[in-house]
């Protein structure tokens, strides 16, 4: 809901002055959690974000009085005030309620605990808003990304993110920052070593946020908030969410929300029992709960961070790489409009059930039984194809090419895993560097393929490929429409697919001959032109999967590959609506002539 207010420039003024106060607030977090020794005093961080929590409160009641009604202003801000109460409650209480700790500290951790849940909120909630604008939405994607990474890198740089007492250098900051918020798992420093706690928390949050987006968090929390979507808000998340109804966005939103806490939750506690009893394990110094808790993320995240240092192969005899992992991967990379169809048609089976079965009745009228889209079904089949091919094909070249087999499990589980981590999650149980030629060449087109249209996975999409060899079938059969289970597709949606692939595999060759000139150093001595491609192709394809390249490159080679990740993550196609978004459609039509190709 829009609030109008009387004085505008007063509330543009109070704007600006709530976006310093809310900088100044971050700042003085990362003064007190980011150093060993803080550099100021904790008495003068806490006396500023004192101040910054009294400029809050006096721009919350002035925007009051400004608003033109009060009533929709505190039905819009209503949980101001039930946090203000929890507020002034600890603060009151602080000496009764935590006799064993100083007031005066509870009171101010009391305070900052209110700017950090202010500033979250307000922040994610701009985020809305600036999308709906009426600038270009594809543009505010890019800028909240940049924007993400840019923080995220900060953060990785502050003293307490790492062990030792010694900051990340910035590059190896922006890296792994851009890595986490692209979801895609590659890596220059190790993890679960060179991060603390909190650096790996940081990464956490960022494969999340990256994940779903910024603007789907902004959304989420309004919806939470009892916040009502705009026309042009819900139109904004329309064309981020590539949903086909403004209807049910909301509902939409809530779902990707739901499942999505709900699916990693599960995998969380499907995993506690998978750290025990294996070599290299400390449980006196690692967590099972943040351990299953960051795998199972990074799982359906489809971002392949790992807590071990070499990834799975460790744990390739556990069930639950198989039987957790996979699904949870999976799951991720169908999509999320996949993952609502499905799940309407269950409840709508479940529903048809009770009407025979319970009722006893003969559903004759009414709504006909939901059908599968028939999004759901290209993707379904394809997704199902690719794993069984790849696998298969992997495990053909293992067995026959001479080279090292994986160890640990069957070899068919092994082939199995990596052709379901390679489309988009970029786990290993087994040493990529070690594999085949042939097999390093079928990870790279399942890379290329990628996962399924609005999920968390990268690539020219299983979809993409459907389309493009349905053309070929077509024309095979000299047909003039594409079809597709006896659905026809529309030529707009082949333009599109081509311009993607064609994008995709332009932006692979100049990354490519890119690398060949900053690595010439180490090219052809400790890496080939295969294992390079084979970085580019992850990088670019949002997956992680790597021959051990990443840690050797150059700073020019670490920022080419920052570059292909961020590419990556947001589409070329994405990029390319965001500069050119001011062309105007032309109305003209030359006359045509015909061409040979072939």
């Amino acid at each position: 809901m829009k609030i109008a207010y009387r004085n505008q420039t007063l509330e543009e003024v109070l704007a600006g002055l709530r976006g310093v106060m809310s900088l100044i607030a971050v700042a003085s977090f990362a003064l007190l959690f980011g150093f060993y020794e803080p550099l100021i005093r904790e008495s003068i961080v806490f006396s500023v974000q004192t101040v910054v929590f009294l400029t809050f409160l006096g721009t919350s009641i002035v925007r009051l009085i400004n608003a033109e009604s009060k009533r929709e202003y505190l039905y819009v801000n209503w949980y101001d005030v039930p946090a203000l109460l929890a507020l002034a409650a600890v603060v009151l209480g602080a000496r009764q309620w935590f006799g064993d700790v100083e007031p005066y500290r509870v009171r101010h951790m009391a305070v900052a605990v209110y700017l950090m849940f202010e500033v979250t909120i307000k922040f994610f909630l701009l985020s809305v808003r600036l999308a709906a604008s009426g600038r270009n939405p594809s543009r505010t994607l890019v800028v909240s990304f940049v924007v993400l990474i840019a923080t995220g890198a900060v953060l990785l740089m502050l003293p307490k993110a790492t062990p030792g007492r010694t900051a990340l250098s910035p590059l190896d900051a922006l890296f792994t920052s851009t890595s986490a918020t692209c979801v895609t798992g590659l890596v220059v420093v190790n993890t679960a070593k060179d991060f603390t706690f909190m650096g790996q928390v940081v990464i956490l949050v960022l494969i999340q946020l990256g994940a779903l987006g910024i603007v789907v968090f902004g959304a989420v929390f309004a919806l939470l908030l009892g916040q009502a979507l705009t026309l042009r808000e819900t139109v904004a998340m329309q064309d981020l969410l590539s949903t086909e109804t403004a209807s049910r966005i909301g509902r939409t939103i809530l779902f990707i929300f739901v499942v999505t806490i709900l699916i990693e939750a599960g995998g969380a506690m499907a995993l506690f029992g998978m750290w025990d009893d294996v070599a290299g394990w400390d449980p006196q110094t690692q967590s099972r709960s943040f351990f299953s808790i960051f795998h199972a993320i990074s799982a359906f995240c489809n971002a392949g961070f790992d807590l071990l240092g070499d990834s799975l192969v460790r744990y390739n005899r556990q069930w639950q790489v198989y039987g957790i992992l996979c699904p949870l991967i999976v799951l991720g990379g169908l999509g999320f409009g996949v993952l609502y169809n499905l799940a309407n048609l269950f409840l709508d089976r479940l529903r048809l059930l009770w009407v025979r079965r319970v009722r006893r009745q003969v559903f004759l009228r009414g709504e006909p039984p939901m059908r599968m889209r028939l999004q759901s079904k290209i993707v379904l089949c394809v997704s199902a194809t690719l794993v069984i091919v790849g696998a298969a094909a992997i495990l053909l070249f293992e067995q026959f090419s001479g080279a090292s087999k994986p160890a640990g499990p069957p070899d068919v589980l092994g082939a199995l895993f990596q052709s379901v981590s390679a489309r988009t999650a970029g786990f290993n149980s087994v040493s990529i560097a070690e594999m085949s030629q042939s097999s390093k060449l079928v990870l790279m087109l399942l890379m290329f393929i990628g996962g399924s249209p609005g999920s968390t996975a990268g690539g020219i999409k299983t979809v993409t490929l459907a389309v493009i060899l349905a053309t070929v079938v077509a024309t095979l059969r000299k047909r003039a429409e594409l079809e597709m289970f006896r659905r026809s597709i529309r030529v707009v949606v082949l333009r599109r697919a081509v311009t993607i692939t064609v994008l995709f595999v332009a932006a692979i060759f100049l990354a490519t001959m890119a690398l060949t000139i900053t690595e010439r150093a180490h090219y052809p001595k400790d890496f080939t032109l295969l294992d390079l491609t084979f970085e580019v192709v992850s990088a670019i394809c949002t997956v992680g999967l790597s021959t051990g390249v990443t840690p050797l490159l150059t700073d020019a080679g670490k920022l080419i590959i920052i570059l292909a990740m961020l590419i990556g993550r947001l589409g070329p196609l994405t990029l390319l609506a965001a500069l050119t978004f001011n062309l105007r459609t032309v109305r003209y039509d030359y006359p045509e002539e015909v061409v040979i190709v072939g």
